[in-house]
């Protein structure tokens, strides 16, 4: 044994009842965020650029923009923004306060997110990505609608928090100068390098000639160190919100220990059977590491007297189907304690009540991006004093509680304060289109708070190029560039619907796109991998895994409109998740997928491109794939390894393919991934011999 030193916002509120009112009035005057309410405003009216730092639980992302609305930040109808690094955090926290206002969502409050947009004119209160800020710039460059904008979470320093957080700092000074004197046609020269005059970049455009308000720009953070942002934006105020809404007591291992997993069970049992009622919090690095959790507890649980096996597990990540997540946030029956087992997801995205008790191992598994060999890899690190920070938080949610360091307190002071910055750790070819978009055309000199990695800008560009979204100068090309950084998609996507629409199988690489777009489409739990191959082989392809998934959703379509024509909408929607429990895909992948497809079929349709379909010749369509994937192209070896022909990395194709036993000649595929070896997965069977044809500007590579 290790030696030891709120509310489910996922389902729109029903209408309220005086009484549910009442609670929620007085759970909002139990914040800590509450007594500074007051000083909280003064504030933000004294400084265009606050920094606000507040332990999780003080009620900063709930709180603030409500204060902010009836304090008149939007009386000449702007709009606060806020926004979020995860989508379901947007969606989630944007329902809690439309029932704290006692309004449905999508009026006074809403949210947005890539593909879905619960917003309206009267919104007043937006929650969204920080990408889909990010990609509103791109139409309105002063941001022109917003009056306040809040970074949530910043510490978490996603790729597009931080160039957002450059764009913030040029949109401010733009829009202070237009606040006291109308622009002229003169150029300004802003911090980032960028020429901001009308007819280059357009910057100006959407407020020249008329009067704005300067951007009230508010960085909110549960980070030990405001340091680095206050330097950012030239010395700006920080202000700390004290406390937490409980307090919780951090305990920690005397000694290291040499594996987190099986201490992690330990502690679940240990706070089973010696601590007060309450549910647990276990946080692990991914589904392998859960679903081995989850197993040995139940076995353990069987060698326990009857009377104390009243211990029920719920698992919680990322690719879980939406219906096997939502029993997370169901209450244990009477005598019961909950031990939810999940991903950093339950960090900052969802809060489920009940937690009283969090197990923290102090690891993560985080992406990375190699510039040099293009690989992309899932390590486990150790997490940052603000994610430890984060996950001890969830625990006084409620009231008291306890998190378990599953490390000793001199590991915790070794920890990085933050998380190494996104930016610094993953392909930048889509950030680089959209700032091209913008008329930053100096990368390298762009404003930003830490400099990524020269070589990842220089692949970045190089692949831009390839693809021909960039020209030799490094402009965006037109028409292709133009029409890739309208799509909200990754740069090789966009040029897929590109070619498709020459090729006449737009209708099949619209659904190619939408399926690769989402988390893994099949379910296989570890206990029915079987049934769940057998259920694989009905939509299986000899051709690769492009063409099943276009086999899943095309049957997944026919399925429900046969419903439709029986059934009401509410009975065919349950009918296919039905079908897809009995077929093992994930109905809220398949879902989420149909959601893509729909938004992007109606951006492209506004580009003039006409949705053909080449029917059953799936060899026109393989060619298209050729067309759009050639960087990605590899050959098989004599020892049955593939060689990437753009770069020469020898990899192996991922078991979870089609093609895995097949070993076709010449393949494509949709991403390069490094666990303990360097697979590829999503693959699809090609002919060499279309290369050179196909992708003539980069043949010369694969000699």
């Amino acid at each position: 044994m290790p030696s030891m030193a709120s509310n489910n916002y996922h389902s729109q509120p029903k209408p309220d009842s005086f009484a549910r009112r009442q609670k929620l009035e007085q759970q909002r005057k139990s914040l800590p965020i509450a007594s500074v309410e007051k000083r909280l405003l003064e504030e933000v009216r004294k400084n265009d650029t606050l920094i606000i730092v507040g332990e999780t639980g003080s009620g900063k992302t709930t709180q603030l923009p409500q204060y902010l609305l009836n304090g008149g930040f939007c009386r000449d109808g702007g709009v606060i923004g806020i926004t979020q690094p995860r989508r379901v955090a947007a969606v989630s926290v944007a329902k809690r306060v439309a029932e704290e206002c006692g309004v449905p969502l999508g009026q006074k409050v809403g949210y947005a997110i890539r593909f879905d947009d619960a917003t309206s004119s009267s919104t007043r209160i937006k929650y969204l990505t920080d990408g889909l800020l990010l990609r509103e710039s791109l139409l309105d460059p002063s941001l022109s609608k917003y009056s306040v904008i809040i970074v949530d979470e910043a510490h978490e320093r996603t790729i597009h928090t931080d160039v957002l957080l450059g764009l913030l700092k040029s949109v401010q000074k733009i829009r202070s100068q237009v606040a006291n004197k109308l622009m002229s046609n003169d150029s300004i020269k802003g911090k980032n390098g960028l020429l901001l005059k009308a007819g280059h970049g357009d910057l100006l455009k959407p407020c020249h000639g008329r009067k704005l308000p300067p951007l009230k720009l508010i960085i909110m953070s549960a980070s030990l160190d405001a340091r680095v942002f206050s330097e950012y934006f030239s010395g700006a105020k920080a202000v700390h919100v004290q406390g937490r809404q409980y307090p919780v007591d951090i305990l920690y291992t005397l000694q290291p220990e040499t594996d987190y997993v099986d201490a992690a069970l330990i502690t679940i049992f240990q706070i089973h059977l010696e601590e007060s009622p309450g549910d647990i919090l276990v946080f692990l690095t991914g589904q392998e590491e859960i679903e081995s959790v989850e197993r040995l507890v139940h076995e353990r649980l069987r060698q326990l007297p009857e009377a104390n096996q009243k211990l029920l597990t719920f698992p919680i990540f990322s690719s879980l189907p939406s219906e096997k997540q939502l029993k997370v946030f169901m209450p244990a029956p009477a005598g019961f304690r909950k031990v939810i087992l999940a991903t950093n997801i339950a960090e900052t995205s969802v809060t489920i009540s009940g937690i009283k008790y969090v197990i923290d191992p102090g690891v993560v598994k985080a992406r990375t991006y190699d510039a040099d060999t293009g690989i992309e890899s899932l390590d486990i690190v150790k997490t940052s004093k603000a994610q430890a920070l984060q996950r001890s938080g969830r625990a006084g949610r409620e009231g008291p509680g306890k998190c378990y360091r599953l490390y000793p307190e001199s590991e915790f002071e070794k920890f990085e304060n933050s998380t190494t910055p996104e930016i610094k750790r993953c392909d930048l070819s889509n950030v680089i289109l959209q700032l091209k978009a913008l008329g930053i055309d100096d990368i390298a000199g762009f404003d930003f708070i830490e400099k990524p990695n020269r070589i990842a800008i220089v692949r970045s560009l190089e692949s831009l190029f390839l693809l021909g979204a960039l020209t030799e100068e490094s402009k965006l090309a037109d028409p292709v560039g133009h029409q890739m950084a309208r799509l909200p998609l990754e740069p090789m996507y966009s040029k897929a619907l590109i070619l498709a629409n020459q090729f006449n199988c737009l209708e099949e690489m619209l659904i190619i796109v939408a399926m690769l777009s989402v988390e893994s489409i099949f379910y296989a739990p570890r206990d029915k991998l079987e049934e769940s191959r057998t259920a694989l082989k009905c939509f299986s392809s000899p051709e690769g895994d492009h063409l099943t998934l276009l086999n899943v959703y095309r049957a997944s379509t026919e399925f429900l409109e046969k419903n439709k024509l029986t059934n009401s909408k509410e009975k065919a929607e349950k009918n296919l998740r039905k079908w897809c429990k009995e077929n093992f895909v994930n109905s809220r992948s398949l879902r989420h997928a149909q959601d893509i497809h729909r938004q992007i079929k109606k951006s492209i349709e506004q580009m003039g491109f006409r949705i053909t379909s080449c029917g059953d010749d799936m060899l026109l369509f393989r060619r298209c794939l050729a067309a759009s994937f050639f960087l990605n192209a590899a050959l098989k070896q004599p020892d049955g390894l593939y060689r990437i022909l753009s770069s020469g990395l020898m990899v192996q194709i991922h078991p979870s393919s089609i093609l895995f036993r097949s070993k076709p000649e010449c393949i494509i595929f949709d991403k390069l991934v490094r666990t303990n070896n360097s697979y590829i997965r999503n693959l699809c069977r090609i002919d060499y011999l279309w290369l050179p044809e196909l992708a003539p500007q980069c043949y010369g590579f694969q000699e």
